[in-house]
């Protein structure tokens, strides 16, 4: 059983109001995102204005990339918590600590193997994607530097999953405010004061993954010991390592299937010249400032649903999902009011106003986006309560209907197109997952409906 003192750091949500136990695990993680995405701001602002437009164009060249393999070790990182959530709601806290052990070893693995990888593969990978040669050799360091930090990246998504399993989202928050208030910092060290380029942001980020993986492993260690294994807990087991591959893998495939679509359009973005790698990499950065408050209430449907799974609670799983998409639809509302005026105005944070072709178009690509954020709220919601429930099989689907539709974007409607095209391309792709994970949905409930009695 949990100390007192533990009992403080850990959140069933398996009772109470589902809007507010969503909302609860949800804000802090929205707070977190919010930072972390203020800190790429801060981040691409000082490239852009104190390095240049090449600058920029260099870091966003490579930004499909880290997609791509960050998103599988952050996808599979997060299927490893589900098995923990699910034995945290059904009380069973030794099956728990097994699931943690056996999912730090797979996660060693993974940060060896993909590290080793990326880096032997990163001038290789920047060529794959029609890097401008004017950026290429920036492009190359930064991307370097990130694939570097990898371990420490799947060391703190999986530290911090195995975190919100118990329904603490509260600490991840504080530990990101630390590493992004260190992340800045060592931006204007590196790249004001010592007058390095895009090393300097690069490196900045590498030591601030080290500091934040560090964080998770002390709180865990000092305040949060019912997740340390002991004992046999320690021991390899093959059947929870299939569960949680099972979790994983499939969560980490979704990601990365879904990149190849966004590698595609950065390819397609990429052959339009450096101006449009630049407006590509201005709107991205505001984009993912709004769309990742969507992107975490799915993130709490996640832990609420497995949670909930474990403790056999099909109805409260349903309103819950209910409650959070009436959320959605509120935030929806919130963001036309301040995307569609000011879209411009955000624009020029990362360049000087004479930069009107890259103004002009991030600022499109914004507002076109904006008006189908209730396809992406669906599309998060659903994917991350299946998930939750244990069917992550099913949200990867919907990741290979994402990259089917991004492709077909890249090869037919941007050469036709040009930048129009990839303004609609995250819009189709959304609208393509939804299609297949709406019914997925209400097959999924109907069939557990039947298991759970």
């Amino acid at each position: 059983m949990a100390s007192e003192e533990q009992t403080q750091h850990i959140e069933s949500m398996t009772e109470g109001a589902p809007s507010r136990a969503i909302l609860k695990f949800a804000i802090p993680l929205i707070l977190g995102y919010l930072l972390q995405q203020t800190y790429l701001i801060i981040d691409t602002v000082i490239v852009g204005r104190c390095i240049g437009v090449g600058a920029l164009a260099a870091v966003g060249a490579s930004s499909s990339i880290m997609f791509l393999i960050m998103g599988f070790c952050n996808g599979s990182c997060a299927g490893f918590a589900i098995p923990v959530a699910q034995a945290f709601g059904a009380g069973d806290y030794r099956k728990m600590r097994c699931y943690v052990s056996n999912a730090m070893r797979i996660a060693l693995m993974l940060a060896i193997v993909i590290t080793l990888l990326s880096c032997f593969l990163c001038n290789k990978i920047l060529q794959m994607v029609n890097t401008p040669k004017d950026v290429f050799d920036d492009a190359y360091i930064f991307l370097f530097l990130q694939f570097c930090a990898i371990p420490f990246t799947i060391a703190y998504n999986l530290l911090s999953g195995q975190i919100r399993a118990l329904g603490n989202s509260k600490q991840p928050f504080y530990f990101l405010i630390a590493s992004s208030v260190l992340n800045i910092l060592l931006d204007i060290v590196f790249i004001l004061l010592c007058g390095m380029g895009v090393e300097g942001a690069g490196i900045a980020t590498l030591l601030s993954q080290v500091f934040a993986s560090l964080l998770c492993w002390w709180f865990i260690k000092r305040h949060m010991t019912i997740l340390v294994p002991k004992g046999d807990e320690r021991q390899f087991d093959n059947k929870k390592i299939s569960i949680l591959l099972n979790n994983g893998v499939p969560m980490g495939l979704q990601f990365s299937i879904t990149s190849i679509g966004i590698i595609m359009l950065q390819s397609a973005n990429n052959a339009l010249g450096t101006v449009y790698v630049a407006s590509f990499t201005a709107a991205i950065r505001i984009k993912y400032l709004f769309t990742c408050v969507l992107e975490n209430i799915g993130v709490a449907m996640a832990t609420y649903c497995g949670q909930n799974l474990g403790a056999k609670k099909l109805s409260r799983i349903k309103t819950g999902i209910n409650d959070a998409m009436w959320l959605m639809l509120a935030y929806f509302a919130i963001t036309v009011a301040i995307i569609y005026p000011f879209a411009d105005n955000m624009m020029m944070l990362f360049v000087n106003g004479n930069e009107q072709d890259v103004i002009l178009n991030a600022a499109r690509l914004m507002r076109i986006s904006n008006w189908f954020y209730p396809a992406l709220g669906i599309l998060v919601i659903l994917r991350y309560s299946i998930q939750g429930l244990g069917y992550s099989n099913l949200s990867m689907m919907s990741g290979v209907m994402e990259m089917i539709a991004r492709c077909g974007v890249s090869i037919w409607l941007v050469p036709i197109l040009a930048w129009t095209g990839i303004c609609y391309a995250d819009p189709v792709a959304w609208i393509m997952a939804d299609i297949f994970l709406i019914p997925a949905y209400f097959w999924l409930i109907k069939r557990l409906r039947k298991q759970l009695g």
